[in-house]
């Protein structure tokens, strides 16, 4: 997977910037501003050194009221800067107060007239009402923090189902859990293939202001619109959503003409879609000069007879500019039909394609300049012309009207010897007058195949484009699949899965901040508090101005009891965003490592104000509020529960404060489920086994503590007490082994130390015994009543201590 997309990625690398434009532009106007910066960041991870990226990833930010980060991105060094780098930094120090420093840059930014604005600052088509898709996504967010998850998880369901890439609609799913896979939701799609030289291909037109996610006008289509999930198709497709090509002649279709009268020349207003699209053609023949001698094939092909009696009805017709050579010369009515035709005949050729079958009088009504060469009959033969031909007459005769036959001398005048016709000739100029049919080419149709040959050059190229262009899609909707794997697993936490799937992205995007943070929150939820806080170090260290995520980031260093790490934290957060939540949770939980609890109560509340929807900042309320008064912090637990449901913290917190309550039911019920949401926890499964414990069921308060040694060996609470339960059992040897684990890890702890002498005790070992207890004594001198009451204890009356 990670070599497909890496491949699909360098090979559709032309295509990438202008698709990753459209879909963050996209995302923008439709104030999905946590998807425009999510895909901003993958943008700029790809290309660092594009300004256009920088600019997009910056706006995105400032949009997502993330002003710190995005002056941060855009406050480049002199030599590495430009007139969009400034005016966007005008705008961080305008939201930040720094009116002087914005003003600069405004100055700064007029210094250069000939800034060009990158790619993606170009105009584009906007829509006034936003797509289902937007609206279904938007309604999820208003319900998962008015706290109606079935209603959420409806929206947002519909929003992926119309549109996979709604980057919220996914969070706001993994939000609510419940995530068993994303097969369902963000399906894989097979590969764009790439089509052969010669074959038919499929083409996808785009239209401006078809939807909300429409690119600009002149782009190569909408990543948004139509997006089918059927993965059993490559692209959408439909009666308005393909054109089926062959040999790129179906775009000329002849059911597109928009005829005109005759003898009246059709404006440019007049002229139909088709008819302003001509395919590349020769010089057009459009004088007597320019014809040259007419071949015996084309004469004979075109030769008319025109009985006697028309002549009186076509005397009212007004001649064309095309044909006004022709009928102009001829004064003479009297003439033979065959001299009055030749120039009639020369016109025609221009005009007929071989291979055209002959159309009725009805059908050749309709017809334009062309009925204006003669009689009916002539009108009735010639009325529907090849349209490649008709252009380029037509475009001839609007640049250079064509000179009369009176006005050209005579010697000039280009025209066929005269040679004696017989009668073989006149039979076959008969049978060719009335069947339409010229099988020499003409003029016209060599213009007519150099066009086609043009016109496939030209399909093969917008095949090509096209296929570029999937394959850029393709390559996006890859990468966006991978960090919702991950995301998912997280959500659900499955902390292990989550840190393999971050494992098979580029190590372009390995690198980024959205990574990092995601592998802090993996290895924090695991217990592996030393790891998460180097990734935790790394973001800070790629966006010194985050705010997101620090709140889990200060809840791990108040763990590592790194006091001067989190004071510098706090500060800089509050420096960075006084108002925001995250900044007020890491000055909470810097008073509450210091002990002083109402101010660390006072932290935690300001947090709730900014954030009534922070069920993190009810949490840590109720945990500081757990030692002093349990019904105060009750109520701040179901606070939290209230704004999240999932928030396993707060179950774990109630489930805390009824174990000491020793309301063990409703303890087990609230551990339970803690565990459920979180089963990869540790201490989770450890509390519902102490809980089993207390109950007097030994089995199963050991099956809970097997569960959590495997998850966390290195958890030592969980540890000690399965040896608890492992002595209450009589398996010695099996606590012993625990508690010896547990002395090496930690030599200061007397508990264990007192416990492990007791285990010696009760297996014999009397001289261990001794030893342990005198380490135990030196360890603890408070410890000196425990020890002379277990000496004087007879072994098989032994109790085991509940410290």
């Amino acid at each position: 997977m990670q070599a497909e997309a890496s491949s699909s990625t360098s090979s559709s690398s032309k295509y990438l910037p202008k698709r990753f434009a459209q879909l963050i532009w996209s995302c923008l106007d439709a104030s999905l501003y946590r998807s425009a910066v999510f895909y901003a960041e993958k943008y700029f991870s790809l290309f660092p050194n594009n300004h256009d990226a920088r600019h997009l990833y910056a706006t995105a930010l400032f949009q997502a009221s993330q002003p710190h980060t995005a002056h941060h991105l855009v406050n480049r060094p002199a030599e590495d800067k430009c007139s969009g780098c400034l005016e966007i930094k005008a705008k961080c120090c305008t939201i930040l107060g720094r009116h002087r420093h914005a003003r600069e840059a405004l100055e700064e930014c007029l210094k250069d007239p000939l800034y060009k604005p990158t790619p993606s600052m170009e105009s584009r088509t906007a829509t006034a009402f936003p797509e289902p898709a937007v609206l279904h996504c938007h309604a999820g967010t208003m319900a998962l923090k008015g706290n109606l998850p079935d209603n959420a998880r409806a929206s947002f369901q519909q929003a992926l189902a119309l549109n996979p890439l709604l980057w919220e609609a996914f969070e706001g799913l993994c939000a609510l859990g419940n995530l068993s896979d994303i097969e369902g939701i963000i399906p894989q799609r097979p590969p764009p293939r790439k089509p052969a030289p010669g074959e038919d291909t499929v083409f996808r037109p785009t239209a401006a202001g078809s939807g909300l996610f429409t690119p600009a006008a002149g782009s190569n289509g909408n990543i948004f619109h139509l997006w089918k999930t059927d993965t059993t198709q490559s692209r959408p497709t439909g009666s308005r959503d393909s054109l089926y090509v062959k040999g790129y002649s179906s775009f000329f279709a002849e059911d597109s003409f928009q005829f005109k009268a005759p003898g009246r020349p059709a404006s440019r207003s007049q002229a139909g879609p088709s008819e302003l699209v001509q395919p590349p053609a020769v010089r057009p023949l459009s004088s007597a000069d320019e014809m040259g001698p007419v071949a015996k094939k084309l004469r004979s092909t075109a030769r008319q007879r025109v009985p006697p009696s028309s002549a009186p009805a076509d005397s009212n017709l007004k001649p064309s500019k095309s044909a006004g050579a022709v009928l102009e010369g001829a004064d003479d009515r009297s003439k033979s039909s065959k001299a009055r035709a030749r120039p009639a005949l020369t016109i025609a050729n221009i005009f007929s394609s071989p291979g055209r079958r002959v159309q009725h009088a009805a059908t050749s009504s309709r017809s334009n300049a062309t009925t204006a060469k003669g009689t009916r009959e002539q009108a009735t033969t010639f009325g529907l012309a090849r349209r490649s031909s008709r252009l380029q007459l037509g475009a001839a005769s609007k640049t250079k009207p064509p000179p009369k036959l009176s006005q050209v001398p005579t010697k000039d005048r280009r025209r066929a010897p005269p040679r004696t016709r017989t009668n073989s000739e006149s039979d076959m100029d008969d049978e060719a007058t009335t069947a339409g049919a010229a099988q020499a080419p003409s003029p016209g149709s060599l213009a007519t195949g150099q066009g086609t040959g043009a016109s496939a050059q030209q399909s093969q190229a917008a095949a090509v484009e096209a296929y570029e262009t999937e394959l850029a899609d393709y390559a996006i909707y890859g990468l966006m699949r991978m960090c919702a794997n991950a995301t998912r697993a997280l959500a659900m936490y499955e902390c292990r899965t989550c840190l393999f799937e971050l494992e098979k992205l580029p190590s372009v995007h390995k690198r980024s901040a959205w990574t990092m943070a995601l592998v802090g929150r993996a290895h924090y939820e695991l217990g592996e508090y030393s790891a998460a806080e180097r990734a935790f170090e790394a973001v800070r260290a790629l966006e010194p101005y985050r705010v997101w995520d620090m709140e889990v980031y200060s809840t791990l260093l108040w763990h590592l009891q790194r006091q001067v790490k989190l004071s510098f934290l706090a500060q800089e957060l509050l420096a960075i965003n006084p108002r925001s939540p995250q900044a007020w949770l890491a000055v909470g939980n810097c008073f509450s490592l210091q002990k002083e609890r109402s101010q660390a109560l006072t932290c935690f509340n300001r947090a709730a104000q900014l954030e009534p929807a922070c069920a993190y900042a009810y949490t840590l309320s109720g945990h500081e509020s757990i030692d002093e008064d349990l019904e105060k912090a009750i109520a701040f637990f179901e606070c939290a529960l209230r704004a999240d449901g999932r928030h396993y913290n707060a179950w774990y917190g109630l489930g805390t404060c009824y174990m000491r309550m020793s309301r063990l039911r409703m303890a087990e019920y609230h551990y339970g489920k803690a565990a459920e949401i979180h089963p990869h926890n540790a201490v989770l499964l450890g509390c519902v086994g102490m809980v089993k414990e207390r109950q007097g069921k030994l089995d199963a308060a050991l099956g809970y503590f097997n569960r959590a040694v495997q998850l966390s060996e290195d958890n030592a609470l969980v540890r000690y007490h399965r040896a608890k339960v492992l002595i209450s059992m009589k398996k010695y040897r099996s606590a012993a082994h625990d508690l010896e684990l547990l002395r090496d890890s930690s030599p200061d702890e007397s508990n264990v130390i007192f416990q492990l002498a007791r285990v010696y005790r009760l297996m014999g070992d009397k001289v261990k015994s001794a030893q342990t207890l005198a380490v135990a004594r030196d360890v603890s001198p408070k410890s000196i009543g425990k020890i002379r009451k277990l000496l004087e204890t007879v072994k098989d009356e032994e109790v085991m201590d509940e410290g």
